[in-house]
């Protein structure tokens, strides 16, 4: 049997193996029942879910009618770029607050971006800015600091 689709194939070997262990670390919690829930319910049937769709694609690229497909190279430096991102925002949160640190993180993980744009990046900033304003300082009242450690 040949892999048509490489990446359908991969993609949900990669589900399989989440999944399996997102539901073997879940089962260390109490399972409670369907009515009364407890905290190992929600991942453990999560997981066996994502595997048993994972099985599912993982299984429909061996089909010969699956649309051939292939992997590219890895980028790494992708990868690099939004993983550093996401580090660098925590590091910032506290000395440079809320709106500078998020502009870093979009800014810089729209860089692994290969059609990257400043103007879009720029605006996804704008944006998001605005809405992690709106939906955690406002609505749900969570405290971050805001601006600069120098500004107060």
């Amino acid at each position: 049997m040949r892999i048509q689709s490489q990446q359908n194939f991969w993609s949900g070997v990669m589900f399989v193996v989440t999944g399996l262990l997102f539901a073997w670390f879940a089962t260390d919690y109490q399972m409670g029942t369907a009515a009364r829930m407890g905290p190992g319910y929600f991942p453990f049937w999560l997981g066996t879910i994502m595997a048993v769709l994972g099985a599912i694609i993982g299984i429909s690229a061996l089909s010969p009618k699956a649309e051939r497909t292939e992997i590219d190279k890895f980028d790494w430096r992708c990868l690099l770029l939004v993983l550093g991102s996401v580090v660098a925002f925590g590091l910032l949160l506290k000395p440079l607050g809320l709106y500078l640190s998020l502009a870093v993180l979009v800014i810089g993980s729209s860089l692994a971006s290969h059609e990257f744009s400043w103007k879009v990046a720029i605006g996804n900033a704008i944006f998001l800015v605005v809405f992690a304003y709106v939906a955690f300082v406002k609505g749900l009242g969570l405290i971050f600091p805001l601006y600069p450690w120098f500004m107060g």
